[in-house]
């Protein structure tokens, strides 16, 4: 299986990190609010894409810019960074935060959007099915609620986080706090989101603690062309809990 390649960019000053695999056409991929789990799971999709997983500024290996502070901001950082890296056009998939982040890029930008994969995105309101406000839990409270099979995302953790492993947490938590404090869901997304015209799919666990799966549908309302796929005995992780579901993205972009 192909391995991961470490990339630097800078990108307005800002220091951003890449991670890639594979060959062929251009698959980015938009991380959550938290990197300590790693991407081992993406490897799969190196066998038929070329693969591109950036860090955000503010999260995991990439530098900081206090001066991004809102999603639109984000979205103009990687429509310079895919000008830079010369992608015209790219599959892209975003989870959590990321697919917050890859569907606002989308409508905004869909001509340079192939196919578009949600993974349990945030950023829609829903009174029903509320997201859990995990600005108000720490770091020790969200983890377990992250998995329905602990054990997946255990091997990922230090059995005694050191300065540097609890620093990069806080610091993450940091950025989060800055671009959603005041506004963790964006109220006109259900206005536009009828642009993302480009085949969609929504991925979800059943069992998602984080943003309940029954949000899936509360997209769909909004979204021409999204078919949606839940997967059983998986939480807010279920790219790292279910193989099936790697492997329906990876269908569904080819």
């Amino acid at each position: 299986m192909a391995t991961f390649e470490r990339e630097v960019r800078t990108v307005n000053g800002v220091k951003t990190v890449l991670l890639t695999a594979g060959r062929g056409a251009p698959l980015v991929f938009l991380h959550g609010a938290g990197t300590w789990h790693g991407f081992d799971f993406a490897l799969p999709w190196a066998e038929k894409f070329r693969v591109l997983i950036p860090f955000h500024p503010g999260f995991g290996e990439s530098g900081d810019d206090p001066a991004l502070n809102d999603m639109h901001d984000y979205v103009m950082h990687y429509l310079e960074l895919f000008d830079a890296l010369g992608l015209d056009r790219v599959r892209l998939v975003g989870f959590s935060l990321g697919g917050f982040l890859a569907a606002k890029f989308a409508m905004e930008h869909g001509h340079r959007v192939e196919r578009l994969v949600l993974v349990g995105p945030a950023g829609l309101r829903d009174k029903e099915h509320p997201s859990c406000d995990v600005l108000r839990l720490t770091p020790e409270q969200i983890i377990p609620m992250l998995a329905t099979n602990f054990d997946v995302i255990k091997r990922h953790l230090p059995e005694k986080p050191d300065l540097d492993f609890i620093g990069d947490r806080y610091r993450e938590s940091g950025t989060l706090a800055r671009l959603l404090w005041e506004r963790p869901w964006d109220p006109t997304l259900p206005r536009y989101l009828h642009r993302l015209t480009m085949p969609t799919l929504l991925v979800w666990g059943e069992d998602d603690r984080i943003i309940p799966a029954q949000q899936a549908q509360t997209w769909r309302r909004f979204i021409p062309k999204a078919d949606i796929q839940i997967f059983k005995g998986a939480g807010h992780l279920v790219l790292d809990e279910k193989r099936d579901a790697v492997d329906a993205v990876q269908r569904f972009l080819a």
